[in-house]
């Protein structure tokens, strides 16, 4: 007697739930890496008509970071993505540590290192003590890290944050609005943009960092000296 042949069973739900999951995990990735190539890649030479576009009464104001600057996004700056150009940025608004409003275009004349965080992030807590070294270290007319807390918190709960980690040399700026952070373009806490003296992002960092390596001082003073 031949037997019947058995009905395969269903796969169970779950294992479409985890493959699409993971489907839409490696193509965040080939987008992220795609991106990030583009933009660090060595621009190609300019045509004359688009070189004269950068230059304003004989001074480069919108030139792209030459070889020597992205060759420095390496080692512990490795995720560092330049833009193609410096580029303009939404001119936000936050509280100032004595809680007066102030204004990201107020800090233009420095280079500016805008790490945006949250009380509540555990990546931001692992590496703020590093760009509180860096602060101390780096920190002058020339150069300010600017740490802007992104919840409902306030400037109390950044000062509270700073100090119950022992961050000495950063000052509690914070958006308890919450929506400066979507303005500028961040979808993800930490994130850390490096502006250069006329108030132009020169390029971003996402995630946590070693902002006290010694790979991140060069890459920053590549662009205060």
């Amino acid at each position: 007697m031949s037997k019947r042949p058995q009905k395969k069973k269903p796969d169970h739900p779950s294992t479409y739930i985890w493959a699409a999951a993971l489907s839409a995990l490696a193509a965040f990735a080939a987008v992220y890496v795609t991106l990030a190539v583009s933009d660090n890649q060595t621009p190609a030479a300019s045509s004359p008509s688009s070189a004269s576009n950068s230059v304003t009464n004989g001074a480069a104001t919108d030139a792209a970071p030459d070889d020597s600057a992205r060759a420095l996004a390496t080692g512990k700056m490795a995720t560092f993505v330049f833009k193609k150009t410096p580029a303009d940025l939404t001119d936000v608004s936050f509280l100032t540590p004595d809680g007066a409003t102030t204004n990201l275009s107020a800090f233009k004349g420095k280079v500016v290192l805008l790490n945006l965080w949250a009380t509540w992030c555990a990546p931001c807590r692992e590496e703020m003590p590093a760009l509180d070294k860096l602060e101390k270290e780096l920190g002058s007319d020339k150069f300010q890290v600017v740490a802007l807390s992104i919840d409902k918190s306030g400037v109390d709960g950044a000062r509270k944050f700073l100090d119950d980690i022992g961050a000495t040399s950063l000052k509690p700026y914070a958006d308890p609005t919450s929506k400066e952070g979507t303005r500028l373009g961040v979808i993800g806490m930490p994130t850390t943009l490096l502006i250069n003296a006329d108030g132009k992002e020169i390029g971003r960092l996402i995630g946590p960092a070693e902002w006290d390596s010694a790979d991140a001082r060069r890459l920053i003073e590549k662009f205060i000296f």
